[in-house]
């Protein structure tokens, strides 16, 4: 004999489809291909993607933009205002991320190249998060930055300086580049 659903189990298997149905790539991104955050978004929106080259030809017009770009963090100081100078290697962002797991998104990271693309300094106001603590920005940090170029230019190696607007942070290990492609999957 067939037993109806009972009201209790109808919503309990609506709750597990609906959570099922509306996986997050959460703050680092776990998916298949990069997920922005809303902040993103709207941060993007206008924003050019760095390019080394073009600026050197014309660091002016570059000056005029808003920019976007991926970097690992080489080195973190002391920054005016409070906030973080960083040094960044710039990565490009791979078209798919690598998963451990292709069933399982959860095992999926944020890809960028292994080989970089030039350097840029960026000075951030990091937030209480990214600044202290177990996943802190630092030396090995993967980072998307959006601000503007000024006229400043780093008294050690010459390399432009971006005033960063807003960013978003991958801590160590949370992030992968294309070389471990050999023990993940597309």
């Amino acid at each position: 004999m067939k037993r109806p659903l009972s009201t209790t189990g109808l919503l309990c298997l609506l709750g597990l489809l609906a959570t099922s149905a509306c996986h997050s790539a959460g703050p680092y991104g776990y998916a298949p291909n990069y997920v922005p955050t809303d902040d993103e978004e709207k941060a993007a929106s206008g924003a050019t993607e760095y390019d080394p080259v073009m600026f050197q030809r014309d660091p002016d017009g570059w000056r005029k933009k808003k920019v976007t770009l991926f970097g690992v963090v080489t080195q973190r100081t002391a920054g005016p205002g409070g906030g973080a100078y960083l040094t960044l290697s710039v990565r490009r962002l791979e078209p798919r991320n690598l998963c451990d797991n292709a069933n399982d998104e959860d095992s999926c990271r944020v890809t960028v190249s292994d080989k970089d693309f030039g350097v840029v300094h960026a000075v951030a106001p990091l937030r209480p998060d990214d600044d202290f603590g177990e996943r802190s920005m630092g030396s090995g940090s993967l980072v998307r930055v959006f601000g503007a170029f000024g006229q400043d230019l780093d008294p050690n190696d010459g390399q432009p300086v971006m005033r960063v607007s807003t960013y978003r942070h991958w801590p160590r290990n949370f992030y992968v580049t294309r070389a471990s492609a050999v023990h993940m999957r597309q």
